[in-house]
């Protein structure tokens, strides 16, 4: 027997509020009160004799044959909306499945590198792979209907110059019984399928994006100066989310170590103790007059730069004279990390 991955929506960042405790079959079924099942059906106004017959069609109900499920077989779950991450694509969904038109070869490709790398990972399970489309293996989504499992169909489409990526559901069976593949049933689970690729390939290209803002940031400049309020600051041109993961390597070769610290409030809890001579000399910098102590640093969100300030044990900002000679320091120690080699 072929085995089933189970896919938790968790690991997707695609969760859904459920409403209700219990089973996947609970989740789905309508519950309480079923008895407008049993309403006795239409039946055609008798008039009187020799009435004239008056009808309003206000409350006219048109007569024709309506499809659908009734009763418990009515699958009360919100509808799954195929996530709009991909930049200028356009969403198609019809019977067979959901296509993802891109707006060039390169924006495919890269959508095609993320299939390639969930399939590579084991996220999911491959049955069959080609060059430019694979099937997947049996999956069953955890928190979603685990009694219902399928196999995808995932293409990388191109003609003329039209790009897409094509998801079409292929296989399908139920853990209970002979159960049919409903339109909204193969809709619901190919948005599922879509919304695993798209979500993954927008968390790439974000962690991307952080990787190349921070090389960018390498360099961080400093100068002093003021804050709004006209006191003096240490200033570092770089956002505030650059600075943060970055002062660490950068304080710890002027003799301050990090006891604690919280991002939200912007303080850093340090025990100074003075670097040798011999240090300060390799920086190229005059010492920096702070006893052996504990200080706290003081990050502020300038949007593009951050301020840092510097306060003794009791509170108290140190003064202005010591804060001027932090600065060049640590423009000192910023450029002999940019110098390092890379490991």
């Amino acid at each position: 027997m072929k085995p089933v991955f189970r896919l938790g929506l968790c690991a997707i960042m695609v969760t859904g509020l459920v409403a209700c405790s219990g089973g996947a079959e609970q989740r789905r079924q309508a519950k309480d009160d079923f008895d407008y099942l049993n309403t006795t059906p239409l039946s055609e106004w008798q008039t009187l004799p020799d009435q004239a017959p008056y009808f309003s069609t206000n409350y006219q109900i048109p007569s024709q044959d309506f499809e659908g499920e009734v009763g418990k077989d009515v699958d009360i779950r919100p509808p799954r909306q195929v996530l709009d991450l991909v930049p200028g694509a356009r969403i198609e969904r019809d019977s067979r499945g959901v296509t993802l038109a891109v707006v060039n070869e390169k924006q495919l490709s890269s959508l095609w590198q993320t299939v390639e790398r969930l399939a590579d990972d084991g996220t999911i399970p491959v049955a069959q792979r080609e060059e430019n489309q694979l099937e997947t293996g049996w999956i069953a989504w955890e928190k979603e209907d685990s009694e219902h499992q399928a196999r995808f169909r995932i293409a990388r489409l191109e003609q003329g110059r039209r790009f897409a990526l094509g998801v079409n559901l292929i296989e399908w069976r139920a853990q209970k019984g002979e159960q049919p593949l409903t339109p909204a049933l193969s809709e619901r689970y190919n948005t599922l399928m879509t919304n695993l690729i798209t979500v993954s390939h927008d968390a790439a290209l974000r962690a991307e994006a952080r990787r190349v803002a921070q090389q960018r940031q390498s360099d961080i400049p400093i100068s002093f100066g003021t804050d709004r309020s006209g006191l003096p600051v240490i200033i570092a041109r770089a956002p505030y989310d650059v600075v943060w993961e970055k002062l660490p390597a950068i304080i710890k070769p002027l003799g301050f170590s990090i006891e604690s610290r919280n991002q939200s409030q912007g303080t850093v809890k340090t025990r100074h103790v003075a670097p040798s001579d011999e240090s300060w000399q390799a920086l190229g910098v005059a010492p920096i007059s702070l006893s052996d102590n504990s200080y706290t640093l003081l990050l502020g969100d300038l949007g593009n730069r951050t301020s840092i300030n510097v306060t003794t044990s009791k509170g108290k900002p140190v003064k202005e004279e010591t804060l001027k000679a932090l600065s060049p320091a640590l423009k000192a120690v910023i450029a002999q990390l940019g110098n390092a080699p890379t490991p």
